[in-house]
């Protein structure tokens, strides 16, 4: 006689995790060097612990940009740092490191800004670089804070130092940066001017409070621009693109505008008479990144945007703009929806349920 239980799935892949991590092993997002069909879920160690660091036990991630591009080999982990997918996640603290504060105790629910590491079912991250999940928020909404609106955060108060009453002018304005600038613009009483390359993603940011859009596929965007600040130009840009929008950012901006380039998706190379123009506008133009960034410098940001926007997402007034979930199993598909910019905010990755919901 032949005995079938009838076990749930859910169930067999609880198991299997549980002896993963019995045997010191969890799964991860592994890849080769290509496209998204080369992406894989494999078996490798659980992350050990350094001096400060506290073990995350992941209930969701995400993707961003430069995971696409370490993907193609673009963009590599600083050195010393995991070479797993992944800028960010959330989830419980598992565990201390040596010399941890008491800040946190195991079973915080938290959010975790790394330089790699996320997609996976454990990362090991700075006590510096963790912020509380705001309350009643779920895993798979708070996964789609930490890089991109820390991101945006250091944008515009970090770097661009905007101010009241300023005209911000947010390319990609649909995506996970763009719409977490136009809500922080709000906040900070600023006036967010977006660029998007469809009315769906415009009529997105402007549901958020962008005072206009401009799809830069149907022309000349700085010719909007001028006509909404009746030539004034805008104090600020936030500019992902670089080259190929070099010629319409000069026109947009404001005479001692701030230009901030935080990403080259346009290209990197300018052949104009550049210099002339910043100096005839006074114009001061600066780069950054934040995966680089010393701890220090990472951990306050994230203490600053701690105490200055975090609240804002109980009372309602921020909140995280998701476009799609997806099982942490179909990383090739999250990363192909990605390069295909068909996405209006964040691409969320599941890792594993939630408590209460086939949790052990």
């Amino acid at each position: 006689m032949v005995f079938r239980l009838n076990v749930p799935c859910k169930t067999i892949c609880r198991y299997r995790r549980m002896l993963s991590q019995m045997a010191g092993t969890m799964r991860a997002v592994q890849f080769q060097t290509g496209g998204p069909e080369k992406m894989k879920i494999g078996e490798v160690p659980i992350p050990d612990l350094r001096k400060k660091e506290i073990l995350i036990k992941v209930y969701a991630s995400a993707i961003n940009r430069a995971d696409t591009l370490q993907r193609k080999g673009a963009y590599p982990p600083p050195a010393g740092e995991s070479d797993i997918l992944g800028l960010e996640a959330v989830g419980t603290v598992d565990k201390l490191g040596p010399d941890c504060s008491q800040k946190w105790k195991i079973g915080d629910r938290v959010m975790a800004l790394l330089a790699g590491g996320g997609n996976a079912e454990f990362v090991a991250c700075r006590e510096e670089c963790l912020i509380p999940i705001p309350k009643k928020m779920s895993f798979t909404t708070a996964a789609a804070i930490p890089e991109v609106w820390l991101t945006a955060y250091q944008l515009l108060h970090t770097v661009g130092g905007v101010k009241s009453g300023d005209s911000v002018l947010i390319h990609a304005g649909g995506s996970g940066v763009g719409t977490a600038a136009t809500q922080l613009s709000i906040l900070a009483n600023a006036k967010p001017i977006v660029t998007a390359g469809s009315t769906e993603k415009i009529n997105m940011a402007k549901s958020l409070g962008a005072v206009a859009g401009f799809n830069y596929k149907e022309g000349d965007f700085s010719v909007g621009v001028k006509q909404h600040t009746k030539d004034a130009g805008v104090n600020l840009i936030l500019d992902c693109i670089g080259e190929s929008f070099y010629n319409q950012n000069i026109e947009s901006i404001a005479n001692d505008g701030t230009w901030v380039v935080y990403g080259l998706l346009g290209g990197g190379k300018i052949n104009a008479d550049l210099l002339s123009k910043l100096l005839r506008k006074r114009i001061t133009i600066t780069g950054t990144t934040l995966r680089v960034r010393p701890i220090e410098y990472k951990g306050s940001l994230v203490q600053n945007f701690t105490q200055n926007a975090l609240p804002y997402f109980e009372s309602g007034k921020l909140k995280p703009i998701i476009d799609k979930i997806f099982p942490l199993e179909q990383i090739g598909n999250a990363h192909q929806l990605m390069e295909e910019n068909k996405n209006t905010g964040k691409i969320v990755l599941k890792v594993r349920e939630e408590a209460g919901k086939d949790e052990l």
